[in-house]
């Protein structure tokens, strides 16, 4: 009988191991139910008008963030290794900068460090702050295909992290 339980037992923690490596990474906070993002409009590299609509059909992690915040700046590469792993067209790292200097900016500090998966996005007036009710930086919405934000983390994150990895392919392909 003991046997049998260790057995039973074994069993139900290989079939649980799986789904709790797709569990959130600490500090990402998932919501209940998905809740609607508000439209803000930004600027590509080029300088052309974007907005989240652009990106519909894909998740997307939404990224805040600018070049003169310390944290912000350690994060990035590991943003660009999750655009690198995961980028397709289900899915998308958006790194939208409020750095009031400009593109020429944001585009120097990619090329000093190597950016090379993320496009370049920009909001040089800070209304996307205060629109997302974004409070500090970095902070990083989840957006799932409809446009719809299902989780946020405030502060840096190790985005290339397995863990993290794993989290946000599940969400891509149960999305």
């Amino acid at each position: 009988m003991k046997t049998l339980v260790a057995a039973f037992l074994s069993a139900v923690v290989w079939l649980i191991l799986p789904l709790s490596a797709a569990e959130a990474p600490p500090n990402f906070a998932i919501h209940n139910a998905p809740k609607p993002v508000p439209e803000i409009r930004f600027e590509n590299g080029d300088g052309e008008a974007r907005t989240l609509a652009d990106f519909r059909g894909k998740v997307i992690v939404l990224n805040v963030w600018a070049t003169w915040c310390v944290p912000c700046r350690e994060e990035m590469p590991t943003l660009d290794q999750l655009q690198a792993k995961l980028g397709s067209p289900d899915f998308e790292v958006v790194a939208l900068s409020i750095d009031r200097a400009g593109p020429e900016v944001v585009s120097e500090f990619f090329a000093e460090i190597g950016i090379e998966n993320i496009a370049l996005h920009i909001d040089p007036s800070g209304k996307a702050l205060f629109a997302l009710g974004i409070v500090g930086l970095p902070a990083t919405l989840l957006i799932n295909r409809e446009g719809e934000e299902i989780g946020r983390l405030i502060g840096p994150a190790e985005w290339d992290s397995p863990e993290m990895i794993e989290f946000i392919r599940s969400k891509i392909s149960n999305d």
